[in-house]
């Protein structure tokens, strides 16, 4: 592609994410949907770019007006200050009067800048950081102006953080243990993950180290049954059901279908067989519906109360004890008892009732992966 094209190209997407209307990760997205013929250095060349000039966009705005001779749309002036591809390949794209601009904004000193050029946080955030901080908040500044490592999440089920990071190596890519979480490796740059054997074989996922984290607090255990709201994509629901060692029963729920759409190969290349998506189709409908009477007050509240049917609910209660005494019987024959103690695994009436309704017709329950199975007692040995 020629210089001045790709440049015209990042001057377009900056366009479109300085808008703010939108996410700029789904914008970036889209725009590489929209322009199928781009090559992977270029594709890296718009993105990272493009989050350059977000992470540090009060400074380079103000680079952009600060020296003579700036001409052009702004956002172009901004793809230039903040490129991240081939510097000769730039300067192959700019005109004299913009090479004359260039040179006069590297005279400049950022270091005698007002202080909030230099951090590009709100006064909100940056005040009380400084506060606690001390010291410390400037060496958070330039961790915050740096693009971000990527991190992968080892696949427990499926391998060993020592031996994932062994074949990384013959691949050619160097990586370091993640400081904080037992899964994690750590990357320098973007290298082409999707063609590896280890991450279409599953023993890989791309997940930063923080999500890591909440997965371990969540400290889920053998048998259990838990549930992840909002799974989205199912990262998360991921590590927690490597760390439930694919037992008991994982349920990912979100309201949008093709989020969980996109768990589907995930959760196909993990091996796991304890996860459960289901759509949430019925319940933010619902709540539109009745939100009004339930946040008013007096007689427009009593009008839209449900009336509710104590015989009815009385009968639940019971089917939902037999349901869990049977299950109780069934989990103690199975060897599936609680990794806390030697009982049988309980849940209270009201938790069964929430997720006895979760799965009913009037949700959509996407179907399993091939070769995934659904009973309680169905688990991978250790």
């Amino acid at each position: 592609m020629h210089p001045n094209a790709l440049l015209d190209l990042t001057t377009e997407l900056l366009r479109s994410v300085l808008k703010f209307d939108a996410a700029a990760d789904g914008l970036v997205s889209m725009f590489f949907r929209k322009h199928r013929d781009l090559g992977a250095r270029e594709r890296h060349t718009l993105a990272e770019t493009t989050y350059t000039v977000l992470r540090q966009r009060l400074l380079y705005q103000h680079l952009a007006q600060a020296a003579k001779g700036a001409e052009g749309p702004v956002e172009r002036r901004l793809a230039i200050l903040a490129w991240q591809g081939n510097e000769g390949f730039l300067r192959g794209a700019l005109n004299p009067h913009e090479l004359i601009w260039l040179t006069e904004v590297a005279k400049i000193d950022r270091s005698l800048l007002p202080d909030k050029l230099r951090h590009n946080l709100p006064d909100w955030l940056a005040n009380p950081l400084r506060d606690t901080l001390g010291d410390e908040f400037w060496p958070l500044v330039d961790e915050l102006a740096r693009a971000a490592p990527l991190d992968l999440r080892v696949n427990s089920v499926k391998a060993k953080r020592d031996d994932v990071q062994r074949a990384l190596l013959e691949a050619g890519i160097e990586s370091t243990l993640t400081p904080y979480s037992p899964w994690g490796l750590r990357i320098q740059g973007k290298p082409a993950l999707n063609k590896l054997a280890l991450f279409l074989d599953g023993h890989v996922e791309v997940q930063d180290e923080g999500s890591q984290l909440l997965a371990l607090l969540t400290d889920a255990k053998r048998g259990e049954m838990v549930v992840d709201f909002c799974a989205g994509a199912g990262g998360k629901t991921l590590a927690l059901g490597a760390s439930m060692r694919n037992t008991g029963r994982l349920y990912a729920f979100d309201t949008s279908g093709h989020r969980l759409e996109a768990l589907k190969p995930r959760l196909a290349r993990s091996g796991l067989s304890n996860v459960h998506p289901a759509q949430i189709v019925s319940w933010k409908s619902q709540l539109q519906e009745g939100a009004a009477g339930v946040f008013g007050s007096g007689a427009a509240a009593a009008e839209t109360a449900p009336v509710v049917d104590l015989k009815l609910l009385h009968a639940k209660i019971g089917e939902l004890t037999l349901e869990k005494d049977f299950l109780s019987g069934a989990l103690s024959k199975a060897g599936l008892l609680s990794a806390r103690d030697d009982r049988p695994l309980q849940y209270p009436a009201a938790d069964a009732a929430g997720l006895t309704a979760a799965v009913e017709p009037e949700q959509r329950v996407l179907p399993a992966p091939a070769g995934a199975a659904g009973a309680v007692g169905d688990h991978a040995p250790d």
